[in-house]
């Protein structure tokens, strides 16, 4: 009976595994134990850093019109809130951008959530 191996499988497996360590620091690009461990730990975080990315940039959002709020007499939270209540469809991204690019804008929608507090 003639012997067969899987050579041709595993050299493939074993490749692929290398190839997507390209690039990996010290012994963790080329043995294929620490390799291994190495790509898992990688895929981990990077299944966890998406979810985060939106996290942080929300934050960062949030920061960006705190601060141009308070610059035009308003507090973070009265502005969300006067926004609620005459109800603007304007989400954090967008308000960011505008107070970032085009202040006059966001200063304009500041005195509208003034007026929606004061009602």
């Amino acid at each position: 009976m003639v012997r067969i191996t899987n050579a041709v499988a595993a050299r493939q497996r074993t490749k692929k595994l290398l190839k997507r360590c390209k690039g990996f620091y010290g012994d963790r690009k080329n043995h294929l134990k620490l390799s291994k461990d190495a790509l898992m730990s990688a895929l981990s975080f990077n299944y966890l850093h998406r979810k985060q990315r939106k996290r942080d940039f929300r934050r960062l959002w949030t920061i960006r019109i705190g601060v141009a709020a308070k610059i035009n007499g308003l507090s973070y939270s009265k502005l969300i809130h006067g926004l609620k209540r005459i109800g603007c469809e304007l989400d954090r991204k967008m308000m960011s951008d505008l107070a970032i690019r085009d202040p006059e804008a966001f200063s304009a929608i500041v005195s509208k959530a003034k007026q929606g507090l004061a009602a």
